[in-house]
């Protein structure tokens, strides 16, 4: 006999509030969710009154769910928001009472692969999008086929088998900036053996009742229940300026409040057009607000000035801090999500001063560090190829697209800063090269080979230089929450 679909048992409860429909949502899920809890806060019991809270929001939030939720997907981040939530209102509540006792919230690591993993395992999964998150709690998590997977997404078994990969490869990269190197097979087995325990006897009939009563078992768990629900309002709720404001609670990376956050009015220099000469004409400020427009205008700079519309966070901090890659960016603590617009043309000490304004207004600092780390070895293998030119221009330009990338008099530094932003990963001159030069380089992104092995290729063939893995001793710009 065929079992009821997740969303079907789900409109049962809601039309009919039916008690046996929920219970088998319960009975079906408590392992993914208990799981998910015990990761988080170490403690068995902890986590059983996480569960419970969980079953709860899904209770309340049940007729709000469309009807094409993957209900796994939706619970599994439903218990990743809880429990944190639940673990920041007992580190609270502990340091008012002086007695932060922040070892028995995290179990000291074990040597194995799986002990490496298991801590930031589900702070690498709120890194994914709500799509690839649901690709890899189905085929992990609950040991879907890809033809299975396909469907609960609608889409194909290809693109799912598609979607599933490119989601293990953000995974690891999340690991590798991370000092955790792990083969995509390695990691799936991990996961696929590990992610999900099961629950203890009972807890699933326990969650269910208490679910269907409404009521929390604790004080702490009744405070999780509203932060998580508002928190997953402010985030389906589609101004942006909103959202950055929910998600900034939930991260608690920020030092300023919501009021501040969300406090904005428009400047002269928000314009949908830039040039240059903005830098200029306007007076000396440094700025960071919410974007005013949904679309990116990319950016300008000028005499150590910078200027840029529609940026993330990320970008921004990439721009102040002079780092050329975000392959060189490790992160300590979450970002807030959503664009923003900048702005930071004094007459000196731009950069500092956007520095200090990421400080002040979001808490956020960088440093440069050097770890031995992966990396991809850059070196000439063939001095004879044709694509690799010395340039005889005296002007200079640089353009970068899907699949392409030609300069005229620049550097090899242009051509590795876009090779870094296509494969994710730090990448080592070791070729000797120096002057500049004109290159056009154009790999297949639309194939049936995979776009990095395509980029590889093209660079051999093209340009006679090959990359090769390796680890290497480089300075990498760590971005944490001041404290």
């Amino acid at each position: 006999m065929i079992s009821p679909a997740d969303m079907e048992l789900v409109r049962e409860y809601v039309f009919s509030r039916s008690e046996e429909a929920f219970t088998a949502l319960v009975t079906r899920h408590i392992n993914l969710v208990y799981s998910v809890a015990l990761r988080r806060v170490g403690n068995s019991h902890q986590a059983e009154e996480i569960c419970q809270a969980v079953f709860i929001i899904l209770a309340r939030k049940a007729g709000s769910l469309p009807r094409r939720t993957v209900l796994s997907g939706w619970l599994y981040e439903t218990a990743r928001l809880t429990a944190a939530n639940y673990v920041r209102g007992e580190i609270r509540r502990a340091h008012r009472e002086q007695d932060a006792q922040m070892q028995s919230i995290v179990e000291p690591l074990e040597p194995d692969a799986w002990a490496q993993v298991a801590p930031m395992l589900d702070q690498a999964m709120a890194h994914l999008n709500a799509q690839d998150r649901n690709a890899v709690v189905l085929r992990f998590f609950e040991s879907k086929s890809f033809q299975e997977v396909g469907a609960s997404l609608g889409s194909s078994e290809d693109a799912a088998k598609m979607r599933v990969n490119r989601a293990v490869g953000k995974l690891r990269t999340f690991f590798l900036r991370r000092g955790v190197a792990l083969s995509a097979a390695v990691l799936c087995g991990l996961v696929s053996a590990h992610s999900v325990q099961a629950a203890p006897i009972g807890l699933a009939a326990s969650a269910s009742a208490v679910a269907l009563s409404g009521t929390a078992s604790s004080a702490s768990i009744f405070a999780a229940i509203k932060t998580t629900i508002k928190i997953m309002t402010w985030t389906k709720a589609k101004m942006t300026i909103a959202v950055s404001a929910g998600l900034l609670l939930a991260a608690g990376t920020a030092t300023v409040g919501v009021e501040q956050m969300i406090e904005h009015r428009n400047y002269p220099w928000q314009l949908g057009n830039l040039s240059s000469d903005m830098l200029d004409r306007f007076p000396p400020q440094v700025h960071i607000v919410p974007a005013r427009f949904s679309r990116s205008a990319g950016s300008v700079s000028s005499n150590e000035k910078v200027m840029g519309l529609g940026y993330t966070l990320q970008a921004i901090l990439l721009t102040a801090y002079q780092e050329r890659s975000s392959s060189r960016v490790v992160y300590s603590t979450q970002l807030p999500e959503g664009k923003f617009d900048f702005i930071a043309n004094l007459p000196q000490n731009s950069h500092e001063a956007l520095q200090k304004e990421l400080k002040r207004k979001f808490g956020l600092t960088a440093s440069h560090q050097s770890f031995e780390t992966n990396v991809l070895r850059l070196t000439v293998k063939n001095s004879a190829a044709d694509g690799l030119r010395p340039s005889t221009s005296q002007n200079g330009s640089a353009t970068s697209n899907p699949g392409q990338f030609s300069c005229v008099n620049q550097p090899l530094s242009s051509l590795i800063t876009t090779l870094e932003d296509q494969l994710n990963i730090p990448i080592v001159d070791e070729t000797g090269l120096t002057g500049r030069f004109d290159i056009d380089l154009s790999w297949d992104k639309t194939g049936l080979q995979q776009p990095t092995d395509s980029l590889k290729q093209a660079l051999l063939e093209d340009l006679g230089l090959e990359l090769t893995a390796a680890q290497r001793q480089i300075d990498l710009l760590v971005v944490q929450h001041s404290k």
